[in-house]
């Protein structure tokens, strides 16, 4: 058979599929090789012609049609095509995609996904989350895409981010992933930087959000819609550019799988690969606090550690539900999804708006989220506690306080209390140090025990977390720690960087000291240096930790510069974080807490006063979000005799406190700026007294900083040079 060959690579052979001849087109117009009857079905007769008409010339020239390469999850994949070339199934993980046939043989039948929030509503068992994954990769064969190309992941938390996110991987792609609510510029910036060829998107209304500026900009192979009708796509001045619908792409990949099932290849049609440990996975852009974000390059072997060490940090068992919220291309939803679902568990997705209604509703074991929603889960029981009578509210805070105290009490003679100091406290002070201990939790115990029956069971029940939060990215406020642990809700504090794939360390059930970050996961080291000489520092002295282990990046992409930066040719990767790690005592009251890694800040964060003093912003912002009027808080001051505040009140409690003050009138609907200024200062003062430094001058922010304003990471991280750039003629004026 001698193919007669197009211009732009198009062949039409008179080889018949059984359903009509047989057409490759160019990349640059229809990337995909399918039948006439598809392209007819997909694109339509006038459109295909048009486009033959303005970019095809046929010339008589013989010419052998090019072997493809097809990259492949070796234990996913290798059972089928062994028989087809290929090297055979491997009996060990080499690849992210290779879990999910792990899992379909272990959990089958059982719930893996619950989708309840997109149209259709999805439930997804272990079997059919396989099926879905080879589809959607097989699809994206069948569109033409290539190994180590880069797919732009535009998408929120859902079943089907999961399905195309593992679908690319499997395919020997690389997928760049990124939230819908970033701003076009960011998004746009991201798929110039990683020379992405494609868009995958959430839904019709980001795709028209962006596609002015992508469509008339950007080269775009083609775009797949995970979510909504393409009718509702604004593809105007882009009709050459194929749309692909989620359940097209896996009706593809069906029909492609299926051929090759059935097909006799020995090789002499592909040149079979395996994804090697070491390729890259997924390009993950940092948050961009300060700068621009960088290309964080993980490979499968980074996340493949995550997936293999995680379950001494969260020994869940088949069965487990999992409440999901966070965006999945955050590196921290991300791994511990792949984690839990390598271990049978059902995982519900939610959002910000529902959660409170499905922590009831569903009754997790666990929940994996940011600080922030633990803080909200406190302001939300202290509100509720502060809104009944009187008589109720003082009963419920004495009991807290009791649980508290009891709780202190009892970390001390379990020898989980935190020290700097390398000497230990000699024998007979130790002994009687754990008596004493001993003695005054005994004393509290009944009244805790009470405050559990009456008070803490109700809250536990409206929460719904049985087993334990699971709190990264980001800090974790101290007194939001002690009370969930004073009310019997454990909460696992942990500690990672998107550069770490991300967790580095974290608090296990058996050692759950609050405070701290907990011990580095398996194969990981600490180290804590000096910033100026880079020295390493001994337990209990404060510097620059760093980090070694399987889950340090490649590398940032394309920026050399950059990841010699932050990473030494022996491996170590500097965090920027300030920390210690707990000394390690035989005896006393830290004899169990040795080892442990202390977080104080970010180096980078630091204020310097004019005085040459430096202050950490983060322990003051901390403590005076403990007060229910403040709602957000930037603490300034770089370069000044004093330290100052950017604040964004909580009006309602503001008011509130006015009028139970006396401040304002009962009746009052408002509260003038000078007052609030003044209640805001007895705040401060209130909460922040232990502090050596103060704050002294604020500012009052009209609106909250949110991701949508730039003032909060997609990850809902303060921008602090943000806010500060924002604000810098008031912060001027304000230092007068």
């Amino acid at each position: 058979m001698t193919p007669v060959c197009l211009k732009s690579n198009l062949f039409v052979t008179s080889k018949d599929l059984g359903n009509g001849f047989h057409f490759i087109f160019p990349s640059n117009l229809f990337p995909v090789s399918f039948t006439v009857k598809t392209a007819l079905r997909r694109h339509g007769p006038g459109r295909i012609l048009r486009s033959l008409h303005r970019n095809l010339r046929v010339y008589c020239q013989s010419k052998t049609e090019e072997k493809q390469v097809r990259r492949y999850s070796p234990f996913l994949e290798g059972a089928v095509l062994s028989s087809k070339g290929a090297i055979l199934a491997s009996d060990e993980w080499r690849a992210i995609p290779d879990i999910w046939r792990s899992s379909a043989e272990k959990y089958g039948d059982k719930i893996a996904l619950v989708d309840p929030y997109h149209n259709p509503p999805s439930n997804m068992t272990y079997k059919q989350l396989e099926q879905e994954i080879l589809y959607f990769s097989e699809g994206l064969r069948v569109i033409g895409v290539k190994p180590d190309e880069k797919l732009a992941l535009f998408a929120d938390n859902s079943c089907r981010w999961l399905v195309s996110d593992q679908g690319i991987m499997a395919t020997g792609a690389i997928n760049v992933v990124r939230g819908s609510r970033s701003s076009v510029e960011e998004l746009m910036q991201i798929y110039d930087h990683s020379e992405s060829v494609a868009l995958v998107v959430d839904n019709p209304e980001l795709f028209n959000r962006i596609s002015e500026v992508f469509c008339t900009k950007r080269s775009i192979r083609f775009v797949i819609l995970l979510w909504g009708d393409k009718d509702f796509l604004n593809i105007e001045g882009s009709d050459d550019m194929p749309v692909f619908s989620y359940n097209e792409i896996i009706q593809l990949g069906k029909e492609g799988r299926n051929a090759l099932l059935e097909s006799h290849d020995d090789g002499r049609q592909f040149d079979y690969e395996v994804i090697k440990p070491d390729d890259i996975a997924t390009l993950v852009y940092t948050s961009g606090t300060t700068g621009n974000p960088k290309g964080v390059m993980l490979t499968h072997r980074n996340l493949l550690h995550q997936i293999q060490n995680l379950w001494e940090v969260v020994p869940t068992i088949p069965g487990d539900r999992f409440l999901s919220m966070l965006p999945p291309w955050h590196a921290y939803e991300r791994a511990c999804e792949y984690f839990i679902l390598t271990y049978g568990i059902e995982q519900v997705y939610t959002t910000v708006k529902n959660l409170k209604e499905d922590l009831q509703r569903y009754q997790p074991q666990y929940l994996i989220s940011v600080p922030l929603v633990y803080e909200t889960l406190y302001s939300g029981i202290q509100r509720q506690l502060s809104s009944g009578s009187m008589a109720r509210k003082l009963i419920a805070l004495t009991f807290i306080k009791i649980s508290m105290a009891y709780m202190e009490f009892k970390r001390i003679y379990e020898g989980k209390c935190l020290t700097k100091d390398q000497k230990q406290q000699s024998y007979i002070v130790s002994l009687l140090d754990c008596v004493w201990a001993r003695v005054l939790a005994a004393i509290l115990l009944p009244l805790h025990t009470l405050a559990n029956k009456i008070v803490y069971r109700k809250i536990r029940s409206a929460i719904g977390i049985s087993k334990a939060g699971i709190s990264g990215g980001g800090s974790l406020p101290v007194h939001v720690d002690k009370f969930f642990e004073a009310i019997g809700v454990t909460v696992q504090n942990g500690y990672g960087l998107t550069e770490c794939s991300p967790v580095t360390a974290a608090r296990r059930l058996d050692c759950n000291v609050l405070g701290t970050i907990g011990h580095p996961i398996k194969y990981t080291e600490f180290k804590i240096v000096d910033p100026e000489t880079n020295e390493t520092l001994s337990p209990g002295t404060r510097g620059i930790v760093k980090v070694r282990g399987p889950q340090v990046m490649k590398g940032y992409y394309k920026n050399s510069s950059a990841t010699e930066k932050v990473l030494d040719s022996t491996g170590w990767f500097d965090t920027g974080d300030l920390g210690w790690i707990t000394p390690q005592h035989s005896r006393g009251r830290s004899r169990h807490a040795g080892g442990i890694i202390v977080l104080e800040g970010r180096a980078k964060d630091t204020i310097v006063l004019s005085t040459g003093e430096n202050v950490e912003p983060g322990e003051l912002e901390e403590a005076a979000t403990r007060s229910p009027l403040i709602q957000q808080i930037v603490v300034i001051g770089q370069d000044q005799r004093r330290l100052g505040a950017i604040i964004v009140p909580n009006k309602e409690e503001v008011l509130l406190t006015a009028k139970r003050s006396g401040v304002v009138d009962a009746n009052a609907s408002e509260i003038n700026k000078d007052r609030m200024m003044g209640l805001l200062h007895d705040e401060l003062k209130t909460w922040t007294t232990e502090f050596s430094f103060q704050i002294g001058p604020i500012l009052l922010a009209d609106e909250p900083f949110t991701i949508e304003s730039g003032l909060m990471t997609p990850t809902m991280k303060i921008r602090r040079d943000k806010i500060v750039e924002k604000y810098q003629h008031e912060i001027a004026k304000l230092y007068v």
